[in-house]
């Protein structure tokens, strides 16, 4: 029994020892690690660059995989206005009425869409900015219901200031329809669904702020109509020559 009790002791002296000795060494490697990187911060530099091209190489991949999933809601869904809708290739935009980006952008998207024909421009109507962005959407979406110019209600809406319910009111007359309509749910409930079902949608394409574009497998952020038009030129120059 003494001896096992001997043996025992020894075994955790040793271990201890070994602890202390692992301590020591990890140490001694930690002070050679925060001395090399002090002789050479590139290093660190270099190590976060990889890190973030990395993180953008997922996001990246992850965003692709989204709008392969949501192609046909992205691209088909007949609820949604469609400028040059016997267009070849595709760009899809969410924007609020409400967001100043979105404002900003609003004439060159619609020069865009006069100088592409071969482009369908799918209208996402994403409002973020509280009721009076809904309220917005909704009377966009009575225009095209009602066989009205949605364009023309759309540039109404983007350049009102403010863009407040008497505002919305007045578009609304001046494209024959109802102000009022906005007030009856069952006249929005089908329209309220659309917006519900966009917001899914965005939220499932992890779309944060408006405006935002999708071209292909391409998502593009912001009022970048350089980085839209580069994106529709790559899909024509890959289009299968006729």
């Amino acid at each position: 029994m003494r001896s096992k009790i001997l043996g025992l002791a020894l075994a955790c002296s040793l271990a201890v020892a070994g602890c202390s000795r692992a301590a020591e060494d990890d140490k001694a490697f930690g002070e050679k690690v925060r001395a090399y990187l002090l002789a050479h911060p590139e290093v660190i530099k270099e190590a976060a660059d990889k890190y973030n091209a990395q993180l953008e190489a997922k996001s990246a991949a992850d965003a692709k995989a989204a709008i392969a999933k949501n192609r046909r809601a992205l691209e088909r869904d007949p609820r949604d206005y469609v400028a040059n809708p016997a267009g070849k290739f595709t760009v899809t935009q969410f924007y609020d009425y409400r967001c100043p980006h979105c404002v900003n952008v609003a004439p060159k998207v619609l020069d865009f869409i006069a100088r592409n024909p071969d482009v369908r421009v799918v209208f996402k109507e994403l409002p973020i900015f509280g009721e009076p962005s809904e309220r917005a959407a909704l009377a966009a979406l009575a225009v095209k219901r009602a066989g009205g110019d949605f364009l023309a209600a759309h540039k109404a809406l983007m350049a009102a200031k403010p863009l407040d319910p008497a505002a919305i009111a007045r578009i609304l007359t001046a494209h024959k329809v109802d102000p009022s309509s906005l007030d009856r749910p069952a006249a929005t409930r089908e329209d309220a669904a659309h917006l519900a079902d966009i917001q899914l949608l965005a939220r499932d394409l992890g779309i944060e702020g408006t405006p935002h574009f999708i071209v292909g497998d391409t998502a593009i952020p912001g009022e970048d109509m350089d980085a839209v038009e580069a994106a529709v030129a790559a899909l024509r120059k890959a289009a299968p020559a006729r």
